[in-house]
This record gives structure tokens, C-alpha cells and sequence, in this order.
């Protein structure tokens, strides 16, 4: 059985009939929902949430849903996140114009709330099968990222780029196991969304290879934003440790034994900036 625990749906429609069926049903089917009801709130919502799949009405109060769906595909950190159009409209033209945007699927309403869940689930399977999206932490991997470096080959300024990785989380795995391991890969993968969301662009880009985290932004917002990370994820980095630990600051392995050994609790540092 696939899971859905670590799946983010961003809902871009201003229906409430249809929201509310459309966030009570995705909702049980344990999906984190955002729901934006209007084009240009989605627009935002898709750059500092980083979803898993995009569900997109065509016809919206401000901006219409082809017009989200350029925006979407213009922004590198959203560029290949699965956008699914739902739609009254049933015309052959209206379907074309959608998918030359960019969108994986398009659905006339009414839907089957199932086929809906599988298309949905299949948009993020493949995804994540074209290794574009890690699955632990949502974000860009891969050729996503190779693309992203090559597109900014020539650009001046050049990009500063920075490196992160999380000190002592494979021994802190090794220890809880890869669930918990995998709880601190999302919670800091969120921490470095808020932050590149907050202090940088729209153009700023994040991805998750070789575990490290590998962001490109401006030279005026890379200090900031290393900053800001750093001091937000030690902040809240205790709360995955039992209490005693997370008191003396780290993790005591092997107490009482020849072996002892004291882990200190775990750092999103940089290891390289260029």
C-alpha cells in the first residue's frame, strides 16, 4: 500500500463545494493539504510550500489556471512538480492548451474522487520514478539539479551555492531507525524551504542529492539564508530526541561500557559555499 505521509497537495480552486469535498477526502487518505482560492495565492503558495502535486482549476476569480500553470513552470523551484487541471470545460482546445502549459493531466468535473487519487498518485509516482523528486524530502533531485546548474552556467552574477548536510543523522538513524531518520530529513528539508522562501527570490532553487542539501541563490541572500537555517533547525532539532538526551545535548550510546560514546545532538552546517 502506498503512503501518503510525506505527500503535500496543494489545492488551487475557489469552489467551496468542491474544495470542501476535495480537502475532506484527500485529507483521509492522510495527504497534507494547502488550499489556496485564488490563482495568485496558489502561485505563492506552490513556491513556499513546495507540494508533491498541484490539483488546478482552469477557471479562478483572478488569474485563470492556465495562466497559474506558466507562472508554476516559469519558477525553477516548481518547475516539475505534477499539476493536474480540474475543469468544466470539455473541449478539445481547452485540453491541448493545458497540457502544451505544462500539466501532466487534465480532469473534466464532475470527477470519480478515486480515479482522481489514483491519477494523483500516479503523477507523483512518476515523478519520483524519473528521479526528479528524493522521497524523503520532496525536493528536486537528480537531473532536475544538473539542469538547474546547467541552465545557470552563464549567468551573471553567478549563483553562490550552498551546500548543507545534517552532522550526525546517519548515527542518529542507526540508533531510532530510519523512520525517525527520515522524520529529521523532512523536518529540515522544511526548514530550508522557509527559509529560501522568506530571505530569497523567486528564481532561488533548492535540491536533496548524496544527502546534502544543495541550494543556488544570490550573493546578497546566501548569508542570510545559511543563517537562518542553521539557527532554525537547532532550535527545534531537540524535540526528535528522547528528553534526557535533548537535556545534556546529544545522545549517550553504550552508557556504562567500554564503547561509550556521547553523540552531540544534530547540525544542518554548511560543508561547502562557492
Amino acid at each position: 500500500m502506498e503512503t501518503n505521509q510525506h505527500h503535500r497537495l496543494l489545492l488551487i480552486e475557489d469552489d467551496p463545494d468542491v474544495s470542501e469535498m476535495l480537502l475532506t477526502y484527500f485529507e483521509s487518505q492522510q495527504y497534507e493539504i494547502i488550499h489556496a482560492e485564488s490563482g495568485l495565492t496558489g502561485v505563492e503558495l506552490a513556491r513556499r510550500h513546495l507540494p508533491s502535486i498541484i490539483l488546478l482549476d482552469v477557471m479562478m476569480p483572478d488569474i485563470d489556471g492556465y495562466e497559474v500553470c506558466r507562472r508554476i513552470r516559469s519558477m525553477a523551484l516548481t518547475r516539475y512538480i505534477p499539476i493536474i487541471f480540474l475543469t468544466q470545460r470539455d473541449d478539445r482546445s481547452a485540453k491541448v492548451k493545458g497540457l502544451e502549459l505544462g500539466a501532466d493531466d487534465y480532469i473534466t468535473k464532475p470527477f470519480d474522487l478515486d480515479v482522481l487519487r489514483l491519477r494523483v498518485q500516479g503523477a507523483i509516482r512518476r515523478a519520483t520514478r524519473d528521479h526528479l523528486h528524493e522521497p524523503r524530502t520532496g525536493l528536486p533531485t537528480g537531473a532536475w539539479i544538473q539542469e538547474e546548474f546547467d541552465r545557470r552556467h552563464y549567468d551573471e552574477p553567478a549563483p553562490v551555492v550552498l551546500r548543507l548536510m545534517i552532522d550526525g543523522w546517519q548515527l542518529f538513524a542507526d540508533h531510532f531507525g530510519f523512520v525517525a531518520g527520515n522524520e529529521v530529513l523532512a523536518y529540515a528539508a522544511r526548514t530550508v524551504q522557509s527559509a529560501v522562501s522568506t530571505y530569497g527570490t523567486s528564481h532561488d532553487f533548492i535540491g536533496f542529492v548524496d544527502d546534502q542539501f544543495v541550494i543556488l541563490t544570490t550573493p546578497e541572500a546566501a548569508a542570510v539564508i545559511e543563517a537562518h537555517i542553521q539557527q532554525s533547525f537547532d532550535s527545534g532539532i531537540h524535540t526528535f530526541y528522547p528528553y534526557e538526551d535533548a537535556e545534556r545535548g546529544g545522545l549517550l550510546v553504550d552508557e556504562g561500557t567500554s564503547t561509550e560514546q556521547f553523540l552531540p545532538l544534530m547540525r544542518l552546517a554548511a560543508i561547502q559555499s562557492v
